[in-house]
């Protein structure tokens, strides 16, 4: 049973779409590679990262980012050498300057104001204004409640 099992979790594992040619000998240069890689956003997939994809482009780029580390650039100059060619697009997490700075503001500020309106909301509906009952509207709560 417990092989079952293990064959189906291995087969539902992620399945990495970096080839054995681009894989470097150095093993701390590929962790490098692999974490640049997981950063950075397939132009034509867009939902995933160039490690993950298969396209084209994603394996010049894990091509592009891996040259640049064995070069002797650091992680920031490879980012950057792909952000010039490729825009701001390409980064998962972009940074928060810029046009971006909108971006990464809406988010609270839309839920700070759902909140604001909210808040305004339910003070407004325990507000009842007071009415004052007449003999009559007494006489007949009286005559209800003894039913």
């Amino acid at each position: 049973m417990w092989r079952i099992f293990l064959i189906v979790m291995l087969w539902a594992a992620p399945v990495f779409a970096v080839q054995p040619d681009e894989v470097l000998e150095d093993a701390a240069l590929e962790e490098r590679a692999r974490a640049l890689s997981a950063s950075l956003r397939c132009p034509v997939c867009q939902g995933e990262s160039i490690d993950d994809s298969n396209a084209p482009i994603s394996r010049d780029l894990r091509i592009a980012v891996r040259e640049r580390l064995v070069a002797g650039d650091t992680d920031a100059q490879v980012i950057d050498y792909i952000v010039a060619r490729y825009g701001e697009f390409v980064l998962f997490d972009p940074p928060a300057r810029g046009i971006n700075l909108i971006l990464w503001l809406a988010g609270p500020v839309m839920l700070l104001t759902a909140g604001g309106i909210a808040v305004i909301a339910l003070r407004g509906s325990g507000r009842a204004e007071a009415v004052a009952l007449t003999d009559a509207d007494r006489a007949r709560v009286d005559e209800i409640l003894k039913s």
